[in-house]
C-alpha cells in the first residue's frame, strides 16, 4: 500500500472509531438509562480522540475531522488532492461507525436519533453556528499549538486535544452537541435519517476552525528568519 493510501486508511479508521465510540456512548446512556450521563459521555469522545492522535499522527496527521483538515488546507499544510481524499475517508468513516451502531443499537434511532447532534430547543440555528465555531476554535487553537508547533512539548499533543474536546462537549453538549466536526455530525444523521439543522455542524465547525488556524499562523507560530540580502 502506498503512502498516500495509508493517509487516508488512517483518516478512515480513527474517524470510524471516533463516530462508534461518541455515538456509542450516546446510545449505551439511553439504553442504561443514563448511566453515563454527560461526563461519561464527554470522558469517551475525549479519551478516544487522545487514543487515536496517538495512533495515528505519525501516519495522516490525525485530522479525524473535515473542519480539522480545511484549518490545514487554508493553512498551506495539506495539498487540495489530500484535503478531498482526507474528507472523503473522514466522511466514509463516520458512516460506516453509524451504521454498525445502528445494528447493534436499533432502539436509539427512535430515542435518540442514533446519538446525532442537535440543537437544545431554546437555541436557534445562528446562536448554534456560534457555538460550534467557537468550540472548534478552541480545538484547532489546541491542535495548532500542541500538534503542529515545532516548539510544543513533545508527546503531550493527543493528551491536550483529548481534554479539549472532553471539555468542549462538558460544556457544549446540552447545547448543540458539541459536535465541531461535520463527519461526526453526519454520520448518524444519514444512518438515523435526521437532518435537523445540520448546516450547523458544518458551518460552524469550518469558520471557528478556520479563523483559529489562520490566527495561530498569523501570530503566534515561530517564523523561520529571513536571509539579509545585500
Amino acid at each position: 500500500m502506498n503512502e498516500s493510501m495509508r493517509k487516508y486508511l488512517a483518516e478512515f479508521v480513527s474517524t470510524f472509531a471516533l463516530v462508534f465510540v461518541a455515538t456509542g456512548a450516546v446510545a449505551t446512556d439511553n439504553m442504561s438509562n443514563g448511566s453515563l450521563g454527560l461526563i461519561g459521555i464527554a470522558v469517551a469522545s475525549g479519551l478516544i480522540v487522545m487514543a487515536m492522535v496517538y495512533a495515528t499522527k505519525h501516519i495522516s496527521g490525525a485530522h479525524i475531522n473535515p473542519a480539522v483538515t480545511i484549518a490545514m488546507f487554508m493553512t498551506r499544510k495539506i495539498g487540495a488532492i489530500d484535503s478531498v481524499s482526507y474528507i472523503i475517508a473522514q466522511i466514509s468513516g463516520a458512516i460506516i461507525a453509524s451504521l454498525m451502531v445502528l445494528t447493534i443499537f436499533p432502539g436509539a434511532v427512535a430515542d435518540v436519533n442514533l446519538g446525532a447532534t442537535s440543537l437544545a430547543s431554546e437555541i436557534d440555528i445562528r446562536a448554534g453556528i456560534m457555538v460550534e465555531a467557537t468550540l472548534t476554535f478552541m480545538l484547532v487553537f489546541t491542535i495548532f499549538g500542541s500538534a503542529i508547533d515545532k516548539r510544543a512539548p513533545k508527546g503531550f499533543a493527543g493528551f491536550a486535544i483529548g481534554v479539549a474536546v472532553l471539555l468542549a462537549i462538558l460544556v457544549g453538549g446540552p447545547i448543540t452537541g458539541a459536535s465541531m466536526n461535520p463527519a461526526r455530525s453526519f454520520g448518524p444523521a444519514l444512518a438515523a435519517g435526521y437532518w435537523a439543522n445540520q448546516a450547523v455542524y458544518w458551518i460552524g465547525p469550518i469558520i471557528g476552525g478556520t479563523i483559529a488556524a489562520l490566527l495561530y499562523e498569523n501570530v503566534f507560530a515561530e517564523k523561520m528568519p529571513t536571509e539579509n540580502k545585500a
